[in-house]
């Protein structure tokens, strides 16, 4: 039995669907297929050679690198859809009818994609979150990995992903540790005893941050006397760091040396302490032995 080539070729090229007065044909098909692939494939060799140039000749930063990369597939994705739809037989006028039947859809049930995406367009435009920054949304707490186009991949310091809209931060309050100077301030607050050495204290927590090796010399750290408190005196050390992603480590570090300076210059960290005066009725009062005056 002979291969009927010619039947073959009738069927791939028989209209299977209508778009306006475009026929859409399964040959049409595979070669827009075709075509988006390698398009994805120029994309792929654009974005390596775009990488490769922009940190070799220009030593541009990683997130200003990711928002050209980014910018770079997009294009070329875009192009590649046009061509394709053009090898199908689509014409101009007849997308504009398929993205108005689109817009209904997007208008009631893709609206949030749709914030998304525009909300990661501005993202890498705008950079106020950049791929390796430290930030802080929500109270959670992590490195930027990916801003795709819903949404954006954050690394938590205990190794959790977190994937978080990217209309969230555009609309809510970020905190970036990262933006522009990357130096952060760390606030170890201690309280000592009433009675305690003042001058001493101060010299104990000065020494305590001298002696971190992450500590900055410049700006150099501070001993504020924030308060007189209930059952203690109360002080806060105030030191320098390069490294944001260092600070809960720090900090740590930072109250372990206190305690131990404190102990070995005996300066005591009181506990709360409370005085309690009881008013017993006179009724009470005899029972308990005690008659009234």
């Amino acid at each position: 039995m002979e291969f009927n080539w010619e039947m073959m070729i009738k069927w791939i090229n028989y209209p299977i669907l209508q778009v306006g007065e475009s026929p859409v044909t399964l040959s049409g098909l595979f070669v827009s297929l075709g075509i988006v692939w390698v398009a994805l494939v120029i994309s792929r060799i654009l974005q390596r050679a775009v990488e490769v140039n922009l940190t070799k000749k220009f030593q541009m930063e990683t997130g200003l690198i990711y928002t050209v990369k980014r910018f770079v597939h997009y294009t070329v994705i875009a192009l590649g859809v046009i061509v394709a739809a053009q090898t199908i037989g689509l014409n101009l006028g007849s997308l504009a009818v398929v993205f108005g039947f689109l817009s209904v859809g997007i208008g009631f049930g893709l609206k949030n994609i749709t914030s998304n995406f525009i909300s990661g367009l501005i993202l890498l435009v705008e950079r106020p979150v950049s791929v390796g920054d430290l930030i802080e949304v929500e109270g959670r707490f992590g490195r930027v990995l990916k801003i795709s186009m819903r949404a954006t991949i954050v690394m938590t310091m205990d190794n959790v992903t977190i994937i978080v809209p990217n209309s969230q931060l555009i609309e809510s309050q970020v905190v970036n540790w990262s933006r522009e100077d990357t130096r952060l301030r760390i606030h170890c607050p201690v309280g000592v005893a009433y009675g305690s050495d003042v001058p001493k204290v101060k010299e104990v927590l000065l020494s305590v941050a001298a002696e971190h090796p992450e500590v900055l010399k410049d700006p150099a750290p501070q001993v504020k006397f924030c308060a007189f408190g209930d059952s203690s005196l109360d002080f806060d050390l105030l030191a320098w760091i390069n490294d944001p992603a260092r600070k809960p480590t720090v900090h740590s570090e930072m109250n372990y040396a206190i305690d131990a300076a404190f102990r070995k210059a005996d300066i005591t960290i009181p506990f709360p302490q409370r005085d309690i005066h009881l008013q017993m009725p006179p009724a009470v009062s005899e029972l308990a032995g005690n008659p009234r005056q």
